[in-house]
């Protein structure tokens, strides 16, 4: 398996993502569908790094 490094400013740019995506749930008028939003979000992102998501089901 090859590990990729993240730069400064790419490790940066991925904690500010997750800070504002913590507002934007904190924030949220309907907390579960912002939830349910940010999940898909993340799952796409996971596959597309080829991470299966199917064993991070509780």
């Amino acid at each position: 398996m090859e590990v990729m490094e993240m730069s400064d400013n790419e490790l940066k740019e991925q904690l500010i993502r997750e800070y504002v995506n913590i507002q934007r749930l904190k924030n949220s008028k309907d907390r579960d569908r912002e939830l349910a939003y940010q999940e898909k979000v993340l799952k796409v992102k996971l596959q597309t790094l080829g991470i299966p998501t199917e064993d991070l089901e509780p």
